[in-house]
């Protein structure tokens, strides 16, 4: 992994904590908030003020996130904002997380520059103990104040200003006044520079989570269901009642069909269909050779040509899968049969415009791990899972290849393979009448993933 931190890969983009003042205050919120203390002088920590140098210190990486399930945290300064999740067990929890400083900004601003502030993604579970307590999970509420509590010494001082104002003989209560001036000696002038932070709820409905082998669950969709990584046997009665595994291929490909979730990157607005045909090729190439024990040279386009050449019916068969998919973009002809079932279909789709394209993109890249740039953008924590078993030649490759070609410009690698961001109105769907029913709004079939479902079709718009 010394390979992925020299390249800023892997712990890249942290926010590194440095003066003793600093240090100092965030040992206060540490303290507060786990009883433990770091006599580290200088560190690093992520969005949600976890730091992997104090984990290793304490001997415990998960000490902002015990159980998993109601992660701690501990910020700054605002700029945590563009730092990465680390070791995180929900997907949804660093968009929460930089959400609320985002709509808190200026208050969070005035607030760390005294003082750390301390809080909790709290949600009503406090212990998953067996998979169906995952959709408990409904709402999360961000809980926070700083160590010296100035948000809820404010919130109290804003109240007795009301009372002095309001009540009748407020001006003879001396009680009351000199409870104003010890708050207002912490609180500040709260008429002027009111301390307080917005609405921190935020819904949790489709997601993916760590726990139990890992879990996708969608369940705020026309057709809700529950894709397991593991066995699904595993995870008991749960209250949804479709659950499939990611060995259930035809299954996972009409969820995401019916649902209008994906779309086949031939199709996708913008993108360049060729060139995300040929890179994903390419490291499907590299993965083969190396498996191998062939040379790829510098991993340059021609000699992954030859690489591909000298191996020939040795190719897997995603490779001739998007081949022959490349072929019918760049030619024309007959469209290739690619079903569900074939080990290249799910890197032919990306996820549409919509709320939850992240989370989509993300189970794509864990159906189609060998296209590596994806599993690396999308799903970290997978990828470094598999980079440690890999082969040093292909981790020679992919390493270089994501500092060359993706850290010089990640907003626009993003953009170019997935889209721009959407908007906050999700795409429409059309469905017709019954559970399952799929959608009549396309023209031409391209697809046919024959499954228990029955017929999954995509259609050429």
């Amino acid at each position: 992994m010394k390979r992925l931190i020299e390249k800023g890969l892997m712990f890249g983009n942290l926010v590194p904590v440095e003066s003793p003042a600093l240090v100092e205050r965030y040992n206060r919120a540490l303290k507060a908030l786990t009883g433990k203390e770091t006599k580290l002088a200088d560190f690093h920590i992520d969005i949600s003020g976890y730091s992997p140098e104090v984990g290793d210190e304490l001997g415990d990486h998960l000490y902002l996130n015990a159980n998993g399930c109601n992660r701690q945290f501990i910020l700054l300064t605002t700029d945590q904002k563009t730092a990465p999740l680390l070791n995180a067990k929900f997907s949804t929890s660093r968009g929460i997380l930089t959400r609320f400083i985002e709509e808190n900004e200026a208050q969070l601003f005035t607030l760390t520059a005294r003082d750390a502030v301390a809080g909790e993604l709290e949600n009503t579970v406090y212990d998953l103990n067996e998979p169906k307590r995952l959709f408990d999970i409904r709402r999360i509420t961000v809980v926070a104040d700083t160590t010296g509590n100035h948000v809820a010494e404010g919130q109290k001082l804003s109240g007795l200003i009301d009372r002095f104002r309001t009540e009748e003989d407020a001006w003879w209560d001396d009680v009351l006044i000199g409870e104003m001036i010890q708050l207002a000696e912490k609180t500040g002038d709260v008429t002027r520079n009111p301390v307080s932070l917005k609405a921190t709820s935020f819904d949790q409905g489709n997601f993916w989570t760590a726990h139990f082998g890992g879990l996708y669950i969608f369940r705020d969709v026309e057709h809700p269901a529950a894709l397991s990584v593991g066995p699904k046997e595993k995870l008991g009665a749960l209250p949804v009642t479709y659950v499939f595994d990611l060995s259930d291929r035809n299954q996972v490909a009409k969820l995401l069909d019916i649902n209008d979730l994906v779309e086949p990157i031939h199709e996708a607005r913008g993108a360049d269909a060729a060139a995300i045909l040929r890179q994903k090729m390419d490291f499907i190439v590299v993965a083969a050779a190396a498996e191998l024990g062939l040379d790829i040279g510098h991993g340059s386009r021609r000699d992954l040509r030859q690489a591909a050449a000298s191996m020939g019916s040795r190719l897997p068969e995603e490779f001739r899968g998007l081949a022959e998919l490349l072929r019918w973009v760049e030619t024309g002809g007959r469209f290739p049969r690619i079903t569900a079932m074939h080990p290249a279909y799910f890197y032919t789709l990306r996820a549409k415009p919509h709320a939850d394209r992240d989370l989509v993109n993300m189970l794509l890249a864990e159906l189609s791990p060998l296209d590596v740039r994806q599993l690396y953008i999308c799903h970290k924590e997978l990828f470094y899972d598999l980079y440690r078993s890999w082969p040093e030649a292909k981790k020679a490759f992919v390493a270089d290849y994501l500092e060359r070609e993706y850290q010089i410009d990640k907003a626009g690698a993003r953009r170019d393979l997935f889209g721009p961001e959407p908007g906050m109105a999700d795409t429409g769907v059309v469905v017709e009448a019954g559970p399952w029913s799929r959608r009549t709004s396309r023209k031409k079939d391209i697809v046919d993933a024959v499954g228990p479902w029955g017929s999954v079709r995509k259609d050429r718009r």
